[in-house]
């Protein structure tokens, strides 16, 4: 089934999916392909459209996945008032969308993350798929946590995720047990669900806080690493950094411009 999805000048598909939020997107020539819900999906922009081939047949999905009636319009000129640097991020990179993605993907592999680089990230979690997710076709869906919950520690071995094995085990264990409910989580307030969420071995606030972000879509949330710590010690250190109830798209601006911009920070 093929969608053809208007979309306006604030939604660009390559900011969106090459950004950092999110790892099973893979672009060849025009065409992003990526495992959603244990769907292959091929997308690209066709003149004002988003163009989306996929057996995953539904619309209303597909607009609430790439976060298409959100007006993120009227955020730019919001973020204008919080001076110069936010405004320039905001400007290189506006288009992002935050997609609304599954939690229980997104813990998994911000867990996997953590001190790694974006290339092994995303060879880490397709051999995550490969060995523990369900086959169809030429692609695995992103493995259930109850059956990674059974597993031990050797038989993580092959996807070679290190130290972060240990924290995958924990998230499963959690979550399967209820421990960790990702629905209660859902109607939690941000602060608490972040607070939550840090119960799990290996997740503090950093990838705690990409999980509500990229998981939950709450656009409160304020991830901080390496690169957020840099702009904010040298460009905001006098001001409040507090960027509204929207600071998770002004963190994505900045992030994208900081990794952009190394010869400011060196």
């Amino acid at each position: 089934m093929i969608f053809n999805l208007k979309v306006s000048k604030s939604f660009d598909l390559d900011k969106t999916l090459d950004c950092g939020q999110c790892f099973r997107w893979y672009k060849n020539s025009n065409i992003w392909y990526g495992v959603v819900s244990g769907y292959l999906a091929k997308a690209c922009i066709k003149d004002n459209f988003l163009q989306i081939e996929t057996e995953l047949s539904s619309e209303k999905f597909w607009r609430l996945y790439f976060d298409l009636e959100f007006d993120y319009e009227k955020l730019k000129q919001y973020f204008f008032k919080f001076g110069s640097v936010l405004s320039e991020a905001t400007n290189e990179n506006f288009g992002i969308h935050i997609l609304n993605q599954e939690p229980w993907e997104t813990l998994c592999s911000f867990i996997i993350s953590q001190n790694n680089n974006i290339p092994r990230i995303k060879r880490i979690i397709e051999c995550f798929c490969k060995y523990f997710g369900k086959k169809s076709g030429d692609i695995y869906s992103f493995p259930d946590y109850k059956i990674i919950a059974k597993l031990e520690i050797n038989d993580l071995e092959p996807i070679k995720a290190g130290f972060r094995s240990k924290y995958i085990l924990d998230a499963a264990r959690r979550i399967s047990d209820l421990e960790i409910d990702l629905e209660k989580i859902k109607a939690m307030s941000t602060r608490d669900a972040l607070s939550a969420l840090q119960h799990i071995n290996g997740v503090g606030p950093k990838v705690a806080a990409c999980t509500m972000l990229y998981g939950f879509h709450r656009l409160d949330s304020f991830p901080v690493d390496i690169w957020i710590k840099k702009i904010l010690d040298k460009y905001f250190k006098n001001l409040d950094i507090d960027f509204g109830e929207y600071r998770g798209l002004a963190q994505i601006y900045l992030f994208n411009w900081g990794r952009s911009h190394s010869e400011y920070f060196k």
